[in-house]
């Protein structure tokens, strides 16, 4: 399992993991693949904070970080508070908790509204810490990066690449000057399009050569590694796989429920950012989903918005058939029906490997025959 890829970030495996959990990150970088941490949810600061432990773990081991540089964005810094939010969006969400039961929390629990670093300014100062790291990639979504960070990037020998759901897309990021795109089918968790795996891998490859192209979307299983080179990517990018091992931040309940999902226990909804992402199907997305529900607000507002009712519930979630327990959710991709245990990192990169070798060999197998 080596590609071109490997030689240019110097990895032993073409497996990359995206990750928020900073632990996910360094487990799969020392076992021989590649961690991307999500810094969308970072201050500058609790970047810094990261990075150096990464630093620290992973001793010179390749890595990288992911931005979420969205090309439409609600901009909020004229404004504050619970302004922000028609009133009709606040009387809904309310509603929800006070029909689901969900407790206020107390007051010395309550976080400030769902912090995204979404805008040009926002992402540009946690691209200024990244940059004081030994970071290797620098990937982005939801369209085209600005030139001055292919520019600053490509200027520090950093790998930039970037996350697509169309060959258009994609050629639009090759336009922009990435070096390495990664073609996200619909399966996967989080910001998706609808364009499945199997379809847009070979797409984005015809479209985008010689430029190289990772498959994500659903690949959890060192099968599905070995089905995406076959579709002509020199990688995968895999997400929701990671939510089930040891190291991971996911919240126990959630966690629990993914265990128990299957592959149609997902949805697409617009209900946590404003903009369409893969997560587990939950009293929370068919709310949102109903007649009497409004609009999603544009990212990050929809955040903004959700942020304080998602920490009641997720407080509150550990009784299992209480209204909470009903309305918790994540991000998570249709390959959450392969993920049936909680295991190491490590041991997750070391199964996809040995499973990517038996495909190999059969293969071969079928070629002498």
């Amino acid at each position: 399992m080596h590609t071109e890829v490997c030689d240019r970030l110097g990895i032993e495996f073409p497996i990359f993991a995206f990750s928020h959990c900073r632990d996910v990150v360094a487990a799969v970088t020392n076992a021989g693949g590649f961690g991307v941490l999500g810094a969308v949810g970072h201050t500058p600061e609790s970047l810094d904070i990261d990075l150096a432990w990464i630093d620290e773990q992973t001793a010179g081991k390749p890595y990288g970080v992911d931005l979420l540089l969205p090309v439409n964005f609600a901009d909020h810094s004229a404004a504050g508070g619970s302004s922000l939010f028609p009133a009709e969006h606040l009387a809904f969400v309310e509603d929800v908790l006070t029909r689901y039961g969900v407790p206020e929390l107390p007051e010395h629990l309550r976080a400030p509204s769902g912090f995204l670093s979404v805008s040009p300014r926002a992402a540009g100062t946690l691209l200024d810490v990244a940059f004081g790291h030994p970071i290797r990639l620098v990937a982005s979504a939801l369209g085209p990066p600005p030139a001055d960070l292919v520019t600053q990037a490509q200027d520090r020998g950093i790998v930039v690449a970037a996350l697509v759901g169309t060959a258009e897309h994609a050629r639009r990021q090759q336009a922009a000057g990435v070096d390495l795109i990664v073609a996200q089918g619909t399966e996967a968790g989080g910001h998706t399009g609808t364009i499945s795996t199997m379809v847009l891998v070979p797409e984005v490859v015809r479209a985008v050569s010689p430029t190289p192209v990772l498959a994500a979307g659903g690949i959890v299983t060192g099968a599905q590694v070995a089905a995406a080179m076959a579709l002509g990517a020199q990688g995968v990018w895999c997400g929701s796989v990671w939510l089930t091992t040891e190291e991971a931040e996911t919240d126990p309940t959630v966690q629990r429920k993914m265990l128990s999902a299957t592959s149609s226990d997902t949805v697409r909804s617009r209900s946590l950012t404003g903009k369409p992402a893969r997560m587990l199907r939950s009293a929370w997305t068919d709310e949102w989903d109903s007649q009497a529900a409004p609009a999603p607000l544009p990212m990050p507002l929809q955040t903004m918005l959700t942020a304080p009712a998602q920490q009641r519930i997720n407080r509150h979630a550990g009784a299992e058939g209480s209204g909470a327990y009903e309305l918790a959710t994540y991000y998570v991709g249709q390959g959450v029906g392969l993920m049936d245990r909680i295991r190491p990192a490590r041991q997750v990169v070391e199964q996809m490997v040995t499973e990517y070798l038996a495909v190999a060999e059969r293969f071969a197998a079928q070629l002498e025959t």
